[in-house]
């Protein structure tokens, strides 16, 4: 048999000097996103989003928490993936590598206009919770996407 199942995926909020790290890709989609790649086969999530996280933003970072799990089909339109979205904290100065054009810290306030799959959507979620200590409801996720 032959499944078509969702690719899994990884995501990071990088808290760092009073903003957070978004990456201009290199790749289609072009334009800013979270730093973030798919988790290799033998790879934990929490693995995949230490490494893509030095890979495009030469930073080591430090994981404390998760956001949410964002699966809607249509997140990405090169094929459906679910990510597992992190915070973490690092310092440094960030630097665009491997498919990262450029890396660079953003004010949640004064964020780019051309951002790049759910994103916009994650990081809306991710100041939410900064304000009130709600993370995302598993209930209100599916009105949103239906």
């Amino acid at each position: 048999m032959n499944y078509k199942n969702p690719y899994p995926t990884v995501d990071i909020i990088i808290e760092i000097k009073n903003g957070i790290i978004l990456i201009k890709r290199k790749n289609e989609p072009f334009g800013w996103a979270l730093p973030g790649g798919f988790v290799d086969e033998g790879e934990m999530v929490e693995q995949a989003a230490i490494r893509e996280a030095k890979e495009e933003t030469s930073l080591d970072i430090h994981l404390f928490d998760i956001l949410y799990s964002y699966s809607n089909p249509k997140r990405d339109p090169r094929k459906h993936t679910i990510s597992t979205v992190f915070i973490a904290k690092a310092e440094g100065n960030p630097k665009g590598m491997d498919d990262a054009l450029e890396a660079k810290i953003f004010l949640l306030e004064n964020l780019p206009d051309n951002i790049v799959f759910d994103h916009l959507e994650i990081m809306q979620d991710y100041i939410h919770f900064k304000k009130t200590h709600i993370k995302p409801n598993p209930i209100e996720m599916l009105k949103r996407h239906v």
